[in-house]
């Protein structure tokens, strides 16, 4: 066997092995979430003490769901939402612009492990769909405690399971 057939044997036999590796860089599981309460003044405004308590309770929602990363918009409000759980969890708060979100949904398909993605009420429902879920009736602008999960199953089919995060004023559990 000459050189140049051994080695396209190796690299077709190492093509073979990578692609199953190639199909599990698919998110384990999405969560999507909206900011908490926001303050009502100022352009970019920071979160209310409530939204504070929303923000540290969906942390212990999703604290032991296996969050490796996490997608914020750059605002105030939405990062503050992301950043406990990023910080217990040990990620950082990956930025991306909710005017591009199929950016966002390519990117978040090349990875591995659960992902929470925190958007907007004029985003999220949109973000639902392009990730393949049931975003089911549209975000009011008082709503802040819409949590959404998405499961991957066979042939691309996507479970959505609508959660509600613990009300701003109780504790967290």
């Amino acid at each position: 066997m000459s050189l140049l057939a051994r080695l396209s044997a190796i690299t077709a036999l190492v093509l073979t092995m990578l692609t199953p590796v190639a199909a599990l860089a698919e998110p384990s599981m999405i969560y999507l979430v909206r900011h908490g309460e926001k303050a009502l003044e100022g352009k970019d405004p920071d979160l209310t003490p409530q939204g504070q308590q929303r923000a540290r309770n969906i942390a212990a929602m999703l604290g032991k769901t296996g969050i490796a990363h996490v997608f914020s918009t750059p605002t105030n409000r939405t990062r503050q939402t992301a950043q406990p759980l990023a910080q217990q969890n040990g990620v950082r708060v990956e930025l991306y612009d909710p005017k591009t979100p199929q950016a966002l949904v390519a990117k978040v398909k090349t990875l591995s492990g659960a992902v929470l993605v925190v958007g907007h009420s004029n985003t999220l429902p949109e973000l639902v769909r392009l990730f393949g879920g049931q975003p089911g009736a549209d975000v009011a602008d008082n709503e802040y405690d819409r949590l959404y999960q998405l499961i991957s199953g066979p042939n691309a089919a996507v479970t959505t399971v609508l959660f509600t995060s613990l009300p701003p004023t109780g504790a967290a559990p």
